[in-house]
């Protein structure tokens, strides 16, 4: 999956420029790891008066020599790179960053100044691609908004890990729902039948006490059609998101946007039962959709997915419940997911190779989550009783 055609540059220029800051260690591995004495080696050799600096042109001209060396795709940015520097020179741990393929503030000013110089060719217009390349750059059009992200990304991507995270929850959910279908009898609805609520998995206002609750209900869905729904957003958004993004950033918005879920429906839907990943599944729709300025037309069927289970879920929470009186289960961890989705995860996959501990925004709403999670805990606590609520029956 990682090889790429040699023809046709691979990085374009980007009106919209923000801070990029250093790729990844994996996605240094396309140049030659040569150690920095290496590079300072040759750039004594083009500053043979050791002023720690050398001119653009010769700096071009060991760009030139090293050509055999470089990814292809990568050189014209390099080169760019090198038109760029509008006072002529670059400096020593320019050089560097620049031999050692590091996206460093060089690169911002490169995009800002040197544009024209960049090709104009989009990575869509690229031919004889295989179907590894295909699915790949489909991916990069899919979650990046920046046409020289995706081309980083498309340079990049080695298939490995594997989008393992979204995969493994998906099939513990199915293998869930499966077997639960086999000892209740029923497929469609589940959540109709009278034994459904006693599974300790469920969240159940009762026994909001039992901590594992607010992240296990997502192994329990109301029925095949809201697991079908879920299942499908999950696999069309998730699987693409961890595919750029990873793992730990995709899970983190993931099970925040599922704890959001079930802390909401405690604070604003404090009698009903929660089921279904719904909170987590919205968390990553909403930080896609808010992330992508450009919505296509297969990003406009997933709305509409999302707009139809949401129509399902405020359905069913309203239908007379099958054993009152509990009612059917909260929609309002949908909206904690969406609220998850469109702060945290929206800085999360905001720059897919921006380290999140240097985003001031990232820090601002951990710590709005964080104050939110300590709210709701409180309020678990102290507001069912000081509001002398009246509660369904535990099951």
């Amino acid at each position: 999956m990682g090889e790429h055609p040699s023809p046709g540059p691979a990085v374009a220029a980007c009106a919209e420029a923000e801070r990029i800051e250093e790729l990844e260690p994996e996605a240094e591995e396309r140049l030659p790891a040569a150690p920095e004495d290496h590079w300072k080696v040759l750039f004594d050799q083009c500053d043979p008066e050791n002023t720690g600096y050398i001119s653009t042109g010769k700096f071009r001209s060991l760009l030139e020599s090293h050509s055999s060396k470089l990814d292809p795709h990568k050189r014209e940015v390099l080169l760019a790179l090198a038109d760029s520097h509008a006072d002529g020179q670059i400096c020593y741990q320019d050089f560097v960053n620049l031999m050692s393929n590091k996206r460093s503030n060089s690169f911002r000013q490169a995009i800002l100044q040197g544009n024209r110089r960049l090709s104009s060719k989009a990575l869509l217009e690229e031919k004889g691609l295989s179907l590894s390349q295909r699915l790949i750059r489909h991916v990069a059009y899919e979650t990046l908004p920046r046409e020289i992200d995706r081309k980083w990304y498309y340079d990049s991507y080695t298939c490995c890990p594997p989008p393992w995270f979204m995969i493994t929850v998906t099939l513990l959910e199915v293998a869930f729902f499966l077997y639960n279908g086999v000892s209740l009898g029923q497929f469609v609805l589940q959540v109709t039948h009278p034994r459904y609520l006693k599974n300790s998995l469920v969240y159940h206002p009762q026994l909001r006490a039992q901590a594992w609750r607010y992240l296990t209900y997502i192994f329990m869905h109301a029925g095949i059609e809201h697991l079908g729904l879920n299942v499908v957003l999950q696999l069309l958004v998730g699987v693409p998101l961890e595919m750029v993004h990873g793992a730990t950033r995709i899970g983190l918005v993931y099970v925040a946007g599922v704890v959001a879920g079930s802390l909401a429906v405690s604070v604003a839907d404090m009698t009903a039962p929660v089921v279904g990943s719904s909170g987590g599944v919205y968390a990553l729709v909403s930080a896609h959709l808010a992330n992508i300025v450009m919505v296509s037309t297969s990003r406009s069927q997933r709305v509409f997915l999302a707009l139809m289970e949401f129509g399902r879920a405020v359905w069913l929470r309203f239908h007379p419940s099958a054993y009152p009186p509990c009612p059917h289960p909260s929609f309002v961890a949908h909206l904690g997911g969406v609220a998850v989705g469109i702060t945290l995860g929206v800085v999360v996959l905001r720059n897919y190779e921006q380290r999140l501990q240097d985003q001031s925004l990232w820090w601002i709403f951990v710590a709005m989550y964080t104050v939110f999670v300590l709210f709701a805990i409180f309020w678990n606590i102290f507001a069912y009783t000081l509001l002398d609520l009246k509660l369904p029956p535990p099951p």
